[in-house]
């Protein structure tokens, strides 16, 4: 079964404190411990904890190092942190949250205020949450946004730049969507582009790769650990998928229904270059597969030389 439960991360070198935090919590969330810093570290990065009840006094890392740690890493910033802490003195609180930490309790714990305070933070970031996903959401389409896809190549170009792996971008629009809208309507419009949308979730959906609607009736395709040859096979996809789904469009010189020109671009990221310098060249090849007669894909490969296994893009 599912554990739908809030997970909370415990922080204490002393067993008997965490012992005790856990069995105030327990019977409402899922409880995960650690007793020093970079254990805590460890499991806030494989756990992603909706909370961490942290303890300043630590041998090591002290606990407003291992809170400094989790809001300067992007994976883990939005995580709250309460220090629960027999410091209490208002330069310890100070310090605090200027860390980065939410909320200050001081020990000995009250069980009705821990489970009051830690209710209301995890509410709070529940609602934070769905603020978020919703700021990452192309309200038409229901796929992400540009926004969300910019972090998302940023993190990934970080990733494969290090691994030494290679990364691929594919860029799309559909042909002659201006004719569509003018002779159909815009609500048939925007019913196309949902339509869009939905082909390329159902066919991009290896692990790690993501769609996301770029802008207008632009959509684009991030394939982390795939070549060149690959993200080819991934549009030639694409391609067919859309052109078999047959939506009419009668006033397109390209073809009776509704086609999509597409461009791809790989490399291996180069630490002297910029993430969107990827996204520049599938544009480019974009433009080529239009400028040759749209309802096609063209391509690029900079990584052909890069040693490496490589995942399969199928």
């Amino acid at each position: 079964m599912l554990e739908t439960r809030p997970k909370i991360l415990v922080v204490d070198d002393v067993p008997s404190n965490i012992h005790v935090l856990s069995r105030v919590l327990a019977d409402d969330y899922v409880i995960y411990f650690a007793t020093d810093g970079a254990k805590a570290l460890e499991l806030v990065q494989a756990r992603q904890p909706d909370l961490v009840l942290l303890d300043i006094m630590m041998p090591g890392m002290d606990g407003y190092e291992v809170c400094r740690r989790i809001k300067d890493n992007p994976a883990t910033c939005d995580i709250p942190v309460i220090f629960i802490s027999a410091r209490g003195e208002v330069e310890d609180e100070t310090r605090g949250l200027e860390v980065g930490a939410i909320d200050f309790i001081t020990k000995p714990i009250s069980a009705p205020i821990v489970r009051a305070r830690v209710r209301n933070h995890l509410l709070l970031k529940q609602q934070a949450d769905i603020l978020r996903q919703l700021s990452f959401m192309d309200g038409l389409t229901g796929i992400a946004n540009r926004r969300r896809f910019d972090e998302t190549l940023e993190r990934e170009w970080r990733r494969c730049g290090r691994s030494k792996l290679p990364l691929s971008v594919i860029m799309l629009d559909v042909d002659h969507f201006k004719r569509f809208n003018d002779h159909y309507g815009h609500h048939a419009g925007d019913e196309c582009l949902r339509t869009i949308a939905r082909i390329l979730a159902e066919e991009v959906k290896r692990p790690g790769d993501f769609v996301a609607r770029y802008g207008g009736e632009e959509f684009i395709c991030l394939l982390p650990e795939t070549d060149g040859e690959g993200a080819a096979r991934v549009a030639e996809r694409l391609r067919t998928a859309v052109l078999l789904q047959a939506v009419p469009h009668a006033a397109s010189p390209t073809a009776p229904q509704v086609t999509i020109s597409l461009g791809y671009a790989c490399t291996v990221p180069p630490p002297d270059r910029a993430a969107q310098s990827l996204v520049s060249l599938a544009d480019a090849m974009l433009y080529e597969a239009k400028n040759h007669g749209r309802n096609q894909a063209r391509g690029t490969d900079e990584s052909a030389m890069a040693d490496g296994v490589l995942a399969s893009p199928e």
